[in-house]
């Protein structure tokens, strides 16, 4: 049988909870939501950094599921330990940022995928480039489909700015987000 709580758990006590769990590194994956002018994006990070950031269009309780499943069932909302990034993406959506320089856990990537999103990370705030020039610097020129595949589902769009890949054609190509988010993006940082 499953012990129940007939009153909820008061704030203090909740927040005196994650600072325990936290102090004494029984957390190891940490998440909280953020709004963005696209609706909530969900974030969480590890000890070593952003791992995953959810779109609005994503299920956040699949997201969390994954990622107890792929890194540590020690998941637990800690909204305070993500102020940085939260903070980043606010500035970032009102224009007053335009590199990130929050540490990222690449945990979720290997081989082709993680240099393929080190070279999304690397594209300049304005600028894009093609998903042949994405494979190129990825080390596989005829890697495109792969390069592509590192966009669409990369773990940490926004700060990973996979909006910033288009096809060879000057086309948006897909987007997690949806193609209006990526052209809203593009034109956000085209026009400061």
């Amino acid at each position: 049988m499953t012990p129940t709580l007939d009153k909820p758990i008061p704030k203090k006590t909740l927040e005196g909870l994650r600072e325990r769990v936290a102090a004494e590194g029984l957390l190891d994956v940490a998440y909280t939501s953020v709004d963005s002018p696209f609706g909530t994006l969900l974030l969480a990070k590890t000890p070593r950094g952003l791992v995953r950031l959810g779109l609005p269009e994503e299920d956040a309780d699949a997201l969390l599921a994954d990622l107890a499943g792929r890194i540590s069932p020690r998941v637990l909302e800690a909204p305070a330990g993500l102020d940085e990034e939260r903070r980043e993406l606010d500035d970032y959506f009102a224009g007053r940022r335009r590199d990130f320089e929050l540490p990222i856990d690449w945990q979720l990537s290997h081989g082709f995928l993680l240099r393929a999103r080190q070279e999304i990370a690397a594209i300049p705030y304005g600028e894009t480039r093609t998903y042949t020039d994405l494979a190129r610097g990825a080390g596989n020129e005829r890697a495109v489909r792969a390069a592509g595949s590192a966009c669409s589902r990369n773990p940490i769009p926004l700060v990973v700015p996979c909006h910033r890949v288009l096809r060879s054609d000057g086309s948006l190509g897909g987007y997690a987000g949806g193609l209006e988010m990526k052209e809203k993006l593009l034109d956000m940082e085209r026009n400061p």
